[in-house]
């Protein structure tokens, strides 16, 4: 059974938004029990009252896994809540919060990984980068990927220094792209397309791209399979490739920067 490690002991879940909630999706939708999962968060919404998970309630002395998802400025507040808990994984998916924020709460002992996942995520099509403590055994982060994979593709980093460089990539990436869409869009109401087929057009032409990207051939060969010499292709490529990559890796380090910015 996929979640057999965890069926056992249980998962505690502190702060349930967003993240917390499409990982906790992915798990039900995967076969792990209601029961097994108890939920810390103030202000609970409908839908997790109605996953028929605990929520609120006494917490196991000794769960498998203890999931951080709570915004980064309240760390000071939950953390706390989480310190009785012993022989448990800690795995973080706040933004910009070392693991020695983790260690300084529960002690250099204690197992932790750290995940920078991504919202399509909700749709379980996330991906999700992380990185271990040297506490943390192999078996730990098997554990990890296995509880993160419910919600896309995990990779591993070889060290926690790169983590600030995902969250300014994939962590930060889709609102670039959902911004691209966007500009195609109000690029396309330029040229006298109406506003709501302009969108549509946006929409599948990067959605059908993105799902393109994911077939094997490098992105390099894609763009040249599809750019005909001297056609209307090349020509806008003319224009965007002489600017896009500069704007991206500004782009990208700008976003890696305040992740830096925000531990210091």
């Amino acid at each position: 059974m996929e979640f057999e490690k965890i069926e056992g002991r249980g998962i505690v879940v502190l702060g349930c938004g967003r993240m917390g909630s499409a990982l906790l999706s992915g798990w039900l939708d995967r076969g792990l029990s209601h029961a097994a999962v108890t939920v810390i968060d103030p202000v609970p919404s409908d839908w997790l009252r109605g996953t028929g998970v605990h929520v609120n309630a006494d917490l196991p002395e000794a769960p498998a896994i203890a999931l951080i998802a709570v915004k980064p400025q309240m760390m000071g507040e939950a953390l706390p809540a989480l310190r009785a808990l012993s022989d448990t994984l800690f795995v973080s998916v706040a933004a910009g919060t070392p693991i020695a924020a983790f260690q300084a709460a529960f002690g250099d002992d204690a197992r932790i990984v750290r995940a920078m996942p991504n919202t399509p995520a909700a749709i379980g099509r996330g991906i999700t980068a992380i990185v271990g403590n040297d506490a943390a055994t192999p078996d730990d982060m098997d554990l990890a990927e296995t509880l993160l994979s419910a919600v896309g593709e995990v990779v591993h980093l070889p060290g926690e220094d790169q983590m600030d460089a995902v969250t300014g990539l994939s962590g930060s990436g889709p609102a670039y792209v959902f911004h691209m869409i966007e500009a195609m869009t109000d690029a396309g109401v330029s040229q006298g397309l109406p506003h709501d087929l302009a969108l549509r057009l946006a929409r599948a032409t990067v959605a059908g791209s993105g799902a393109l990207a994911m077939t094997g051939e490098t992105p390099e060969q894609l763009r040249i399979n599809v750019t005909s010499p001297n056609g209307t292709t090349q020509a806008g490529l003319e224009v965007l490739m002489a600017e896009l990559p500069d704007l991206m890796a500004r782009t990208v380090a700008a976003a890696a920067d305040r992740s830096r910015a925000l531990r210091t």
